[in-house]
This record gives C-alpha cells, sequence and structure tokens, in this order.
C-alpha cells in the first residue's frame, strides 16, 4: 500500500494512505542498518499489521526528487514565503534571506504578504513591484476578511508545499483557512503517542486533497535562515539576486560584484530605477556580512 509519511516524532511514521486514512508505522530495520532515515514527503510503500488499529510497517522509500535538509523534509514543489504587509512590517532583509536560501536549495519560492486588510493600495504596489521585478510570483492575503485565499489555494493546488517565514505574520492563521481540520488532525496523532501538540517542533504535513499538502515548518527560524546562507563566498553573492543577471554582460570588469567598479550595469540601472533600491541595499548589507566573517 501507498503513501505519504505526513508527520514522524518518537520513532513513529504517520503515512496518509489515499482513502483509506492515517497508519501509524514504524520503519523496518533495514532502513537503520543502510542508514537511512525515512522523512516527511516521502513517498512510502507500507505493509498493514493491523487495519483496525491502522498500524503498520514502512518497507520501502519511493526514489526522492528532492530533500531539505532543515527542515528535514522531502519531495518539496515549492515554498511559500509568508511575511505580514504591517504589524509586523516586512523585514525585507530577512526575506531576500529566505529567497537566497530557496535559491541554493534549488526550491522555487512563492512570496505571500498576509494582512492585506490592514494596509493601502499604495503599499502593496509598493511590496509587489519590489519582487515581481527580480521574478517572484507575489500574493497578498488576508485572513480577516479571506482576501486573496482562492487565488492562495490555486497556488497551492496538485503541490507539495513548505510554508515557512517569521513569528506573527499570521502562518497559523493561514493554515487553519486552508485546512481547518490541520488542529484536529494533529490532536489525533498527539493521542496516539500520548503528547501535547505543542511539545514537538517537527516539520507535519497536511493532506488537503488530490496531490495537495502544505508543510508546516517550525524549524525555519530567522536565526537559522541569517547563520545559513553564510555558507557561500561573497563572491558568490550576485548569483542569488536574479535581477542582476541581464545587466552583469555590460559591466565594464570581469567579476564586477557590482560595488565600487566604475562602468557597472547593474549600479547604472539601479541608478535609472530598473533595480530596487531596497533589493540593493540589502545585497551590499549581506556582502559585507559575508566579506567580514570569520573563517576557521
Amino acid at each position: 500500500m501507498e503513501g505519504k509519511i505526513i508527520k514522524g516524532i518518537a520513532g513513529f511514521y504517520y503515512v496518509h494512505v489515499k482513502t483509506f486514512g492515517l497508519y501509524e508505522c514504524k520503519a523496518k530495520g533495514i532502513f537503520r542498518n543502510q542508514r537511512i532515515k525515512p522523512l516527511v514527503g516521502d513517498n512510502v510503500i507500507i505493509d498493514v499489521i493491523d487495519e483496525t488499529e491502522k498500524k503498520g510497517n514502512i518497507s520501502n522509500i519511493l526514489e526522492r526528487r528532492n530533500e531539505l535538509i532543515r527542515p528535514a523534509v522531502a519531495n518539496t514543489d515549492q515554498v511559500l514565503v509568508i511575511f505580514a504587509a504591517a504589524d509586523p512590517y516586512p523585514n525585507l532583509n530577512l526575506l531576500d534571506r529566505f529567497l537566497i536560501l530557496m535559491l541554493k536549495r534549488q526550491v522555487n519560492a512563492i512570496i505571500c504578504f498576509n494582512k492585506k486588510d490592514i494596509v493601502t493600495e499604495k503599499e502593496t504596489g509598493f511590496l509587489e513591484e519590489v519582487y515581481l521585478k527580480c521574478g517572484y510570483p507575489v500574493i497578498f492575503t488576508s485572513t480577516f476578511t479571506g482576501d486573496g485565499m482562492g487565488v492562495l489555494f490555486e497556488v497551492l493546488k496538485d503541490k507539495t508545499t513548505v510554508l515557512a517565514g517569521p513569528s506573527g505574520v499570521g502562518k497559523s492563521s493561514i493554515i487553519n483557512k486552508i485546512y481547518p481540520d490541520a488542529n484536529m488532525e494533529t490532536g489525533v496523532i498527539s493521542e496516539k503517542i500520548k503528547r501535547g501538540r505543542h511539545t514537538t517542533r517537527h516539520s507535519e504535513l497536511f493532506y488537503i486533497q488530490d496531490n495537495t499538502f502544505i508543510m508546516d515548518t517550525p524549524g525555519f527560524s530567522s536565526l537559522y535562515i541569517k547563520d545559513n546562507i553564510f555558507d557561500m563566498e561573497k563572491e558568490e553573492l550576485k548569483e542569488y539576486y536574479v535581477e542582476f543577471h541581464e545587466y552583469e554582460g555590460n559591466c565594464r570588469f570581469y567579476g564586477c560584484v557590482h560595488l565600487k567598479e566604475p562602468g557597472c550595469a547593474v549600479k547604472q540601472a539601479l541608478k535609472e530605477g530598473k533595480i530596487s533600491k531596497i533589493r540593493y541595499d540589502n545585497y551590499m548589507e549581506i556582502y559585507d556580512e559575508l566579506k567580514n566573517q570569520k573563517k576557521y
């Protein structure tokens, strides 16, 4: 029987099987011997050992399309990076760090600005312009009014989507709007393992409908994002600012990093308003941090 792991905790894996529901499974010893650890998002084959109690064993892990290290998840189609449009005002420097990390992981990113109901059209227009210019899809939502939720659902449809973002932006509210049974499903798992649903920080998939899953990732903290992007050389950073690419071939000097070099086409594009000043300022700040990081 084929299913998908939606949560793993305390040596148990909870596998969603289409039309049959949720099975509590253990992984066979062969995986431990081969040093293979099942991941949330894995498509697996299970042997049912007790249909009444919905228990089974994972006998095979199907080939993974991709794998993220932290959070440890497999078969991700895209990441929905959620920030608030206001309250708190979006930290665009942190958002850029999320986007850099997703590019490093080669996972498509979609930007969602929540709390649309408390900002003006001018404010949403500004945010949209900044990120559409560099090729990212941008969605505005309000869990209070429901505005934009239909558009968001279409983006999620037939995909396995990781939800990421800092605290206080309404991520949990979005999950509850998309999937009102999320708390109930978490409670069912918690009852099985006799733990409260707030005692774990493990990633968890929620089954929305056929081929549509969303994944909450409490491990995607701001601190982790800040630290993780430093696994690169400063000269690499420009590769993750995709709006620079069309101008780089026109820079006077090969290897231009678009800071103080004369004849820089990227700085000229910035001057002409073709590149966002906020994005460029973030680039300079992150570049300086990479330049000054200690090498061990």
